[in-house]
């Protein structure tokens, strides 16, 4: 599959809107794990968060859904200021979430996961179905596996059903923390697959990941975080060959 870093015009179910965060902070206690960042992801773009463990990058994705406090700042995602946005319903502002750790329910079917990410959305609506194809379309495995309970999948099924779960609800941008994590070489590769893919289709993602490989294919810019604040930016291509980032961000 071509990884090229061509973006191309999102679909008309996906509405144009960029996410631009402005001075984002966030704090546990007394210590300041995001300290007043900022970063645009545009229509149809794809960005990465790159940095060492302890940089900022988690604590930054889930500040964007709400899922930590933030102590100051300003997230827009179009014309919605989502710092008023309580986390259960940024879903309905076309945000779709792929947490570290896949988070599935593994006492439920594979097929029973994936309705779930659709919850905001008519469960019964033909649109809904068809998105469910589309996932299967993506994932033949999960299509394979749809009555099958989530707990019995492998860590690289869980993180496409995880995946396929956030795509249900027909994300006009989507934030993925880690995909790569604890995933065979194979299925490392499966991933990046799908998220060139979904990048081609014309999803805007933001994407924090370990992996500086997948990183760089996958996004066509990268913003390096380092103690909780924005030490670089650039183009995919240029920061891949930047020995400093090499170097010290990425350990390489």
């Amino acid at each position: 599959m071509k990884t090229g870093t061509t973006e191309r015009t999102a679909p008309a179910d996906r509405q144009a809107a960029a996410l631009t965060v402005e001075d984002l902070s966030v704090h546990y206690g007394g210590v300041c794990a995001v300290r007043s960042i900022g970063f645009t992801v545009a229509p149809g773009q794809s960005v990465g968060i790159i940095g060492a463990n302890g940089a900022g990058k988690t604590s930054t994705l889930k500040a964007l859904m709400g899922l930590v406090p933030r102590s100051g700042g300003r997230i827009r995602f179009g014309d919605t200021d989502l710092t008023r946005v309580k986390a259960r319903d940024i879903v309905r502002h076309g945000i779709g979430y792929v947490p570290e750790g896949r988070h599935v329910f593994p006492g439920l079917t594979v097929e029973k996961n994936l309705m779930l990410g659709a919850y905001a959305r008519s469960w019964r609506g033909p649109g809904t179905r068809e998105t469910l194809e589309e996932v299967y379309d993506l994932f033949p495995v999960l299509g394979e596996m749809r009555s099958r309970l989530a707990g019995a999948l492998s860590g690289g099924q869980q993180q496409m059903l995880a995946v396929g779960r956030a795509l249900m609800a027909k994300p006009r941008l989507m934030l993925l923390d880690e995909p790569s994590m604890g995933l065979s070489p194979k299925l490392i590769e499966d991933i990046l697959a799908v998220l060139v893919r979904l990048r081609e289709e014309g999803l805007s993602m933001l994407l924090v990941e370990q992996n500086a490989k997948l990183t760089f294919e996958a996004t066509s810019s990268c913003v390096v975080m380092e103690n909780g604040e924005v030490a670089m930016t650039g183009t995919s291509r240029e920061l891949r060959d930047d020995v400093q980032v090499r170097r010290i961000y990425l350990g390489l």
